[in-house]
């Protein structure tokens, strides 16, 4: 007898958005409250508090439409068997086009191509109404109807010219893996991860946004004598601009051994008025590196892509699961859909375990900034980002645990100043 699969992954999609709805509901009210949280009165000014208020209540409500029509979808989809009916008709696609339709390869890529159309459709309302509604309201969106429906365009296209061949490789890999198919999966998408890591900054972040090099003057002269106590590897200084699209604002490094560049958003310079505070935030960054952060979460994504690998030889070579779903042959990339589906669980319970260890960096790479001696910098930083951003000024405590990378403000603040009594 087939054990009910799909009847348990859709009891645990139900069970899962009861307990989140839940967590969403205490960080709601948190959000209404109308004084600031103690350790944040005097730091943050009424003004920025209320407007944070305002925008991260919007930002609220929308989240709890939002993920009630995509459980629904989602509950929808698997419930009256939408993934093998849509396998079904892209093959009648590939028909109607004269190819051949029991090449898994061409019938995959119509499969993939349909789903992608169907999720662009079905996000767009949301995501207009978030950048063109919500952002708009509160001052963050600066892009236009053409720049969005021009990067959708742009991301379409890179699908499009990047997808299909990595799609036919996992096919193929997927067919004569044998025993080893999870080592040959897993040896593919490592080099695939290392290409798109140098790929991605020098060819597709360019076609979205404009990087400079960060004029010459005093920040770039701090931030250069940072990096060279630290020997880090500094090689160019960047200033995207942000600012074409929204008003939050970021700072990042990126690069391979002795290439590495740091990205500024123009909307961080022109927020953080004084450098020392800018300088501050990149400690905090070099920090990340300095201590390994990087590397161990490389080598932790890695050890996690293996076992999902594993997990998906187990997926592949189950007929009754792909039968549960409603399915009469198993194709390579449904048998990935379903392990997404069937692993759910365990995701949940390693993304909080992800969580907790990201928060435990932020707080030592706080630590090696203020070490450098940055403290008072890195908290008037932290407070001028929060501010600017909007962030969440009052957090419930379990929401937080659950959802959050970064600890809130209000916890980073009280370990720098515990710091400083110590």
């Amino acid at each position: 007898m087939a054990l009910p699969y799909l009847e348990a992954v859709l009891g645990f999609i139900v069970l899962m958005y009861i307990f989140e709805t839940y967590l969403d509901i205490r960080q709601h009210s948190a959000l209404r409250l109308p004084t600031l949280p103690k350790a944040l009165q005097g730091v943050i000014s009424q003004d920025k508090f209320e407007k944070s208020r305002a925008y991260t209540l919007d930002k609220s409500r929308f989240h709890f439409i939002r993920e009630a029509v995509s459980t629904l979808m989602d509950i929808a989809i698997l419930y009256f068997g939408a993934l093998p009916w849509l396998w079904k008709k892209s093959g009648d696609l590939v028909l109607y086009f004269g190819l051949n339709a029991d090449n898994e390869i061409i019938h995959t890529l119509s499969y993939l191509g349909v789903f992608m159309i169907w999720s662009q459709i079905t996000d767009l309302p949301f995501s207009l109404y978030s950048t063109f509604v919500i952002e708009a309201r509160h001052g963050f969106n600066k892009q236009t109807l053409r720049l969005f429906f021009l990067d959708i365009f742009k991301g379409i296209c890179l699908s499009v010219l990047i997808g299909p061949p990595i799609v036919a490789a996992i096919i193929i890999i997927a067919q004569n893996g044998g025993p080893y198919l999870a080592i040959y999966l897993w040896v593919f998408m490592f080099v695939i991860s290392l290409i798109m890591l140098t790929l991605y900054p020098l060819v597709i972040a360019p076609l979205f946004n404009k990087f400079t090099p960060l004029p010459e003057g005093e920040l770039k002269e701090k931030i250069e004598k940072l990096s060279a106590s630290l020997k880090f590897p500094l090689k160019k200084l960047f200033v995207v601009d942000g600012s074409t699209r929204s008003s939050h604002s970021n700072a990042y490094m990126y690069g391979f051994f002795k290439n590495k560049r740091i990205v500024l958003y123009d909307t961080l310079i022109q927020q953080c008025k004084n450098d020392e505070e800018i300088v501050a935030v990149i400690a905090h960054e070099l920090g990340h590196w300095k201590l390994n952060h990087t590397m161990y979460s490389f080598i932790a994504v890695q050890i996690l892509s293996f076992l999902q690998f594993g997990g998906y030889t187990f997926v592949r070579n189950s007929k009754d699961l792909f039968h549960s779903f409603g399915f009469d042959s198993q194709p390579v990339i449904v048998g990935f859909i379903i392990f997404q589906y069937t692993v759910m669980p365990i995701q949940h319970l390693v993304n909080f375990g992800l969580n907790l260890v990201s928060r435990a960096f932020e707080f030592q790479a706080d630590a090696f900034a203020k070490k450098l001696g940055y403290s008072a910098a890195l908290r008037a930083g932290l407070v001028k980002l929060q501010e600017e951003n909007l962030s969440s000024m009052n957090t419930d405590p379990w929401y937080s645990a659950y959802h959050y990378s970064h600890p809130p403000l209000a916890e980073r603040l009280a370990a720098i100043d515990h710091d400083k009594e110590d």
